[in-house]
């Protein structure tokens, strides 16, 4: 098996102002960084990850903070299998996230079914709920970088409400009489 390799970024960056230090911290749990403890992340070794940090880098720096950029490997498997754990919570995490979120979904076609609520304005609204579940996933399966636990279960379930979609898209236009 071929030894993973993260790049190991230290920081520390003045209190004030918060918004400046918030930021940085949602780009990097944005990148999919797992924080080890404060000011100290990790990120899977990529050509981008390694461009992305390094402009991060830069921006600690304009903020008066100082920041640190390494690459590393764990000591032995044990260590390694720690790492990608962590990775997979913080993923495993979001997929549960997400899974609700389609939960959400479903019962809000039921209801509007049961309620024989079939108007394009519904539809439109379905549809944009639909589509920003697809952009979620998406962006959660580009941070999975270890193949999260959930990752299956997230995709079908998806394909679940793409499904649902179209049958109340089908009752939609059945009555309006789009099909005849």
């Amino acid at each position: 098996m071929a030894t993973l390799t993260w790049l190991l970024l230290t920081y520390k960056v003045p209190p004030e102002p918060a918004s400046k230090r918030i930021a940085l911290w949602r780009k990097l749990k944005g990148m999919g960084a797992v924080y080890l403890q404060n000011g100290v992340c990790l990120l899977p070794k990529t050509d981008d990850h390694v461009r992305r940090l390094k402009m991060l880098e830069n921006d600690i720096a304009e903020m008066s903070g100082e920041a640190v950029l390494l690459e590393t490997i764990a000591l032995d498997r044990a260590q390694e299998d720690k790492v990608t754990a962590r990775f997979n919570a913080d993923r495993d995490e979001a997929y549960r996230e997400f899974i609700d979120k389609c939960d959400d979904f479903e019962k809000e076609i039921a209801k509007e079914t049961a309620a024989e609520h079939f108007t394009y304005a519904e539809l439109e609204e379905n549809d944009v709920d639909l589509k920003k579940l697809q952009g979620w996933l998406e962006k959660i399966r580009k941070l999975d970088f270890y193949g999260g636990a959930l990752a299956e279960e997230a995709t079908q379930r998806l394909k679940g409400c793409e499904a649902l979609l179209d049958t109340y898209a089908q009752r939609v236009f059945d009555a309006h009489d789009e099909n005849r």
